[in-house]
């Protein structure tokens, strides 16, 4: 027997939960989100889900009120007798709290990942995660893929640079350029970072020689862009021929657009798990429509997604 199948999205993300569905190759499922006068939100899935395997897109961004509205949505599927429930999460926010750095301080992802599972979700499915081990936190299955073959395949069949290297704005990035580097048959450098807050840098430092290289930074999420856009200033003044990045979470906020547009980046590609505020053109958005539809066939065949994990 066929599967039976409902895909349905949450506000934030229907513009990509459309895309999702499109290449699966079935309509999104209606729903429709009640806004009490108070602010309270009511969402109602306008289709019969019994029996089915329900698949709800949200990525997790800012406003809180997006995790709100997948809990209500993940909790009305629920009450609606749908036989499994599968949270699709592009974009999974709070996963910057995944550990105690100070004290009397929240591990933020372990709260959400509980709750999660106490709304009723059999299983996530969600890219690059800011920390691995946030996998650990589920006591559910957990589909962690990586942007990484969209932006590999893009280069594969778009790059014009003769020499490229890749680059991480700090330490903790180091495994992801290794295993690009790997891929292309490039080497790598870092750069070393010390925050004097969060969103605020102190000082940052080059590790490697980039004279004459086409270089591209790497990270899952670019927030106000500081980071990013020191790297890529000191990597230049370092004797690079080029710096670009490739970033997976567009969340770009403050002064983020306009540290873009001035730094020594000449283009960001990102994905569209976040939409973004405004166009520019430095910025190409390269979609993660495809890659999600496909892990949803595998996953309802039973099919291995393995190839999917890998760089």
């Amino acid at each position: 027997m066929e599967p039976n199948v409902n895909i349905f999205s949450g506000r934030a993300s229907q513009y990509l939960a459309e895309k999702i569905a499109e290449a699966f190759g079935q309509k999104l499922g209606e729903s429709e989100v009640f806004s009490f006068s108070d602010g309270e939100i009511l969402p109602s899935l306008n289709v019969n889900v019994r029996g089915s395997d329900v698949f709800i897109v949200q990525s997790t961004f800012s406003p809180a009120e997006n995790i709100l509205e997948l809990f209500l949505m993940i909790d009305a599927a629920k009450r609606a007798s749908a036989r499994k429930i599968i949270a699709v999460i592009p974009y999974f926010g709070y996963a910057r709290q995944d550990r105690k750095d100070r004290p009397r301080v929240s591990i933020g992802s372990k709260l959400i990942a509980d709750m999660l599972a106490t709304a009723g979700v059999s299983r996530i499915i969600t890219m690059d995660l800011h920390a691995d081990q946030i996998q650990g936190f589920f006591n559910i299955p957990v589909d962690h893929i990586f942007a990484s073959k969209i932006f590999l395949d893009h280069l594969k069949r778009n790059s014009t640079f003769e020499n490229v290297i890749f680059a991480s704005p700090d330490v903790g990035g180091a495994r992801r350029v290794n295993a690009y580097a790997k891929a292309l048959g490039t080497g790598f450098v870092i750069c070393y970072k010390q925050r004097n807050r969060p969103n605020e840098i102190g000082s940052i430092q080059l590790i490697g020689d980039v004279q004459g290289k086409d270089v591209i930074l790497l990270d899952d999420i670019i927030d106000t862009g500081n980071t990013i856009c020191k790297a890529a200033n000191i990597i230049k003044e370092n004797g690079a021929k080029s710096v670009r990045a490739m970033i997976t979470h567009p969340l770009l906020t403050g002064n983020a657009y306009r540290n873009i547009q001035e730094s020594e980046l000449e283009e960001l590609f990102v994905t569209d798990t976040i939409p973004l505020k405004m166009q520019s053109d430095k910025i190409t958005v390269l979609s993660v429509a495809d890659t999600f539809a496909e892990i949803i066939r595998r996953v309802e065949m039973n099919a291995s997604i393995s190839d999917l994990y890998n760089f």
